[in-house]
């Protein structure tokens, strides 16, 4: 049985169809649901699936060594992050070599980097006048989106989209393949 954890900021779309994907499956579990932000729509939509949420603050994350102590405690084997802000601490990096992927809203190496999530990422992309945008899948590593990218999917973008359209286009892919990508690299871990 894999245990995951999964980490998020925000709404928490993409985690609600990892929940959905996994929901009846055997072999793999979503055990907790942990957030920096008290009023993150994931909160809700994990209750929804009846699975454990912690919020944490800055200090516990950072400063402690309280979340990575809990992940071990409840045999934790791999961690999603989906839609998580917050740069994840060398210790908790190093217990989860390869065991610990992320999603960017751009195809990496472009418009990645601290500070480039949602909306920026997509203004970004809009003013470089890209032709094209999609959403690439990384190992985390101690820098934002700098880790071994595991998979890309690419949309076309048009001179009248714009941010919002792109952000449209873009959450297609995540939703479709985000969930897919990790049941393949859980699969490969079992091998």
């Amino acid at each position: 049985m894999n245990r995951i954890a999964l980490f998020a900021s925000g709404s928490g779309t993409n985690a609600e169809k990892i929940f959905e994907y996994f929901e009846n499956q055997t072999d793999v579990e979503i055990s907790l649901v942990l957030t920096n932000n008290p009023d993150a729509g994931v909160i809700r939509r994990a209750r929804k699936f009846s699975i454990p949420t912690l919020v944490f603050d800055r200090k516990s994350f950072y400063d402690t060594g309280k979340i990575l102590n809990l992940l071990k405690n409840e045999g934790i084997d791999f961690i999603i992050l989906a839609g998580f802000m917050m740069l994840i601490p060398d210790a908790m990096v190093k217990a989860y070599p390869n065991r610990m992927v992320n999603i960017h809203p751009a195809l990496l190496p472009k418009f990645g980097g601290k500070g480039m999530y949602g909306h920026f990422v997509h203004e970004a992309v809009k003013e470089a006048q890209e032709i094209e945008s999609g959403i690439t899948i990384h190992f985390v590593n101690e820098h934002y989106d700098e880790g071994n990218i595991i998979f890309q999917a690419h949309c076309s973008i048009t001179p009248a989209d714009s941010p919002e359209d792109i952000a449209r286009k873009v959450q297609v892919l995540e939703h479709k393949h985000y969930p897919e990508v990790i049941d393949s690299i859980l699969q490969n871990l079992a091998d």
